[in-house]
């Protein structure tokens, strides 16, 4: 099967019916056709044909895509960039999306494979940081839910809590499905001001601070929330720039990926041990990223459990060896 023309249908097929051997043969077409990844494997004296499981395959660390355009496949033309968000006079990471509808079946097969058609539902985004971004990800697949769903209740707001108040006490009454997708700082400056009973109301943080306050835990987050609306849990998405897939916890914050995503672990020490399970550094593999790199070494720390359900538990300390320092291109 050609990778350059695979479809979203295509790809999950492939992912549902035998994930690693998918994932094998993505890293032998990734290492012929994308030349930072196959200078990558060679800087660490991997031989391809010696890759015979996944927790073999090198992954990437997820800074180049800061530095560097990760782009596989014999021509390099992209659809879309998305970006993420930086701190003042740094650069984002980049990543450089090829093919749009390919990204846009995943994200909207994941999030029904979840939650049933979103045509059910009515989503309410609060999303004011990434609004004022227009290469944010998060944005895009937001306004893609919007646009499937076709209810003309959705919309984004910016801070405007009391006008979200209202349409909720609106749909509420109306006995409509409503997710309320927000960056977890946003949630909290809402909760604070409006504390309400949202039972029945999907609340989902997408992560985020931003520096407005001192960094909670997930688990703190979700208590506050779940405690000014009245909610059994708060549900959370892992996705980011670098990913075309995402995961979704439902409860208590455990992870669960989409078809086309598995997480995998590493030793803090040594970046190139890999594990199908324990805890340590998240790697990604992502087998929608078959144009950038679907191997992906994060800067989370995490625990992933034998059914591939996994936790995110805080960023990696930069005092440990990172996984780029193994090499300079």
């Amino acid at each position: 099967m050609p990778f350059d023309t695979i479809s979203g249908k295509e790809l999950l097929q492939n992912c549902t019916e035998d994930f690693d051997a998918f994932a094998l043969r993505l890293y032998r077409y990734q290492y012929e056709c994308n030349e930072l990844y196959r200078a990558y494997n060679e800087a660490l004296n991997i031989e391809p044909e010696k890759i015979r499981a996944v927790t073999q395959i090198p992954f990437l660390p997820i800074s180049f895509f800061k530095s560097h355009q990760v782009l596989s496949g014999r021509a390099h033309p992209y659809a879309t960039l998305f970006e993420s968000s930086s701190t003042t006079g740094k650069l984002p990471n980049r990543h450089y999306v090829q093919d749009i509808d390919l990204y846009e079946a995943i994200s909207l097969a994941g999030f029904e494979y979840f939650y049933g058609s979103v045509q059910d539902w009515v989503i309410l985004a609060l999303l004011p940081s990434y609004l004022e971004r227009k290469t944010s990800s998060l944005i895009h697949m937001s306004q893609l839910l919007m646009q499937q769903s076709g209810q003309p209740e959705c919309g984004f707001y910016l801070n405007e809590y009391a006008l979200l108040q209202e349409k909720i006490k609106q749909l509420q009454a109306q006995n409509k499905k409503i997710l309320l997708l927000g960056v977890t700082f946003a949630l909290l400056d809402f909760s604070s001001q409006y504390s309400m009973d949202l039972n029945g109301v999907v609340v989902m943080e997408t992560g985020g601070m931003k520096g407005r306050q001192a960094e909670w835990t997930r688990e703190q987050v979700h208590q506050f929330l779940q405690e000014q609306w009245q909610l059994e849990q708060v549900h959370s998405e892992y996705g980011m720039t670098e990913l075309l897939s995402q995961a979704y916890a439902t409860q208590k914050g455990i992870f669960r990926p989409i078809a086309s995503m598995r997480a995998l672990v590493r030793d803090v020490q040594d970046p190139l041990e890999t594990k199908q399970e324990g805890s340590g550094v998240l790697n990604i593999i992502d087998l929608a990223n078959v144009h950038s790199c679907a191997f992906i070494a994060t800067e989370d720390m995490g625990k992933v459990y034998a059914d591939t359900s996994f936790e995110v538990l805080g960023r990696m300390d930069f005092s440990a060896l990172r996984g780029c320092s193994l090499m300079a291109i």
